[in-house]
């Protein structure tokens, strides 16, 4: 069965290649512009106690994993309309590659949603999955359908129980808050009735920190998504306590302060002790990103007269710029995979989102286009999207688009403006 599955691959798509003497399997390349999306459908959900009548319960399950194996930009879906949302069609005539069947039934917790994966032209369950919970949970178990089906087709886990923190104004005041990736799940993190900025994540999803003016300095607080215990400060230094870059391993953040006047990077750990500082007024040295094998940190810096990138190697201090064209270049952050920076570049009037090799001489890649400023990237968990706010119209929404430059979309339809959006993994 898994042969022929990757017979099909090898058919239709732009794939990976390996050597005829590798064991591993091949798996569809996503971020190629060569590949065409894999036809899906997704039919309601039947009820196991009632499988001849269609319910809006089914309609809703079906609709929540449509759009979370969509989200990852891969996946057309086929209209229910074009199989009037039913089970059972003629798929081969509709253009499927692949058709997800699921069902549920009521039990002692709440729900067993049983899915499956099948691949129309082979005739084969490619996969299947049994969940059972509480009923509030359903969109975690379809996401976690939706993630192994990802995995299925490209050999990397989906992202779909990734999380996106953000800060809104919804309330009247900029507050830290977070979501699903398809918004349907947003929770209110900060209350502090003020200026809150720049969210970031302690890798492994269940704390974030933030800057607050509420106190009336910019200080630097972490807190617990799990609400298993308190928010509490990281660096009340005076000035700017600002926008800390995580260890890969959460151990240690490097971030800006401006205690002795400068604006300065310093390494400290995770109770916010200093650790030892790493620039010394060389211009404002601001948002650092640290890379995924720990031994660099990307910075902004106008040391050379406006904002530019500089890496840093982290055990010699040695320093190189990257960035030499636009006007200016800030807010970068470091892929996953370590091989690009994604950052805003000032070109023409506009922020535009870029992508660059982590070395000197690169040639930079223009991600978006279009009017409006794109401003604060950040990177999806499997490196292969960025997520950014679009400044327009007197509006600040959050978009994704993939790396490619393909399949840009606004994300969430949430009251008031939405900005510093950062992604991040969580741990299942």
């Amino acid at each position: 069965m898994k042969s022929r599955y990757l017979i099909i691959l090898l058919a239709l798509f732009f794939i990976i290649p390996v050597s005829a003497q590798s064991k591993e399997l091949v798996y569809l390349d996503i971020t190629s512009p060569d590949a065409r999306k894999v036809n899906i459908a997704v039919p309601w959900f039947v009820n196991g106690d009632q499988p001849d009548k269609l319910q809006v319960f089914g309609r809703e399950l079906a609709d929540v994993l449509g759009k979370a194996l969509e989200f990852h930009g891969i996946i057309s879906l086929i209209p229910g309309e074009q199989y009037s949302n039913r089970q059972e069609s003629n798929w081969k005539a509709l253009g499927a590659d692949f058709v997800v069947k699921g069902s549920y039934v009521n039990s002692a917790k709440g729900i067993v949603l049983e899915i499956r994966l099948l691949d129309v032209a082979a005739g084969d369950m490619l996969m299947g999955k049994r969940y059972n919970g509480t009923t509030n949970k359903k969109n975690d178990m379809l996401f976690r359908f939706a993630n192994a089906v990802i995995k299925e087709m490209t050999g990397v886990d989906g992202i779909a129980l990734s999380k996106i923190a953000f800060v809104s104004d919804k309330s009247n005041t900029k507050e830290v808050y977070l979501a699903d990736i398809l918004g349907n799940e947003v929770r209110q993190i900060t209350r502090h009735k003020n200026l809150v900025v720049s969210p970031r994540f302690v890798p492994g999803g269940k704390y974030l920190t933030y800057t607050s003016y509420h106190s009336g300095n910019q200080n630097l607080y972490i807190t617990d998504l799990t609400q298993s215990s308190t928010t509490r400060p990281l660096s009340r230094r005076k000035g700017m306590n600002l926008a800390p870059a995580w260890s890969p391993d959460g151990t240690q953040m490097i971030l800006t302060l401006s205690k002795d006047g400068n604006p300065d990077l310093f390494l400290m750990d995770r109770k916010g002790k200093i650790i030892k500082q790493l620039t010394r007024r060389s211009g404002i040295n601001v948002s650092p990103t640290w890379s995924p094998d720990g031994k660099q940190v990307a910075f902004v810096s106008d040391r050379s007269g406006r904002p530019q990138i500089f890496i840093m190697d982290l055990k010699s201090k040695a320093v190189q710029r990257i960035t030499f064209k636009g006007r200016e270049n800030a807010e970068p952050d470091w892929s996953p995979k370590g091989d690009l920076i994604t950052y805003s570049s000032l070109v023409d009037g506009a922020y535009q989102i870029y992508t660059i090799s982590p070395r000197p001489s690169s040639n930079p890649r223009q991600v978006t286009s279009g009017p409006g400023h794109h401003e604060s990237p950040s990177w999806s968990p499997d490196g292969k999207q960025i997520l950014f706010s679009l400044r327009k119209d007197n509006k600040q929404k959050i978009y994704a688009i993939m790396k490619n430059g393909s399949y840009l979309r606004q994300l969430f339809t949430i009251t008031g403006n939405q900005t510093y959006p950062r992604w991040a993994a969580t741990e299942n």
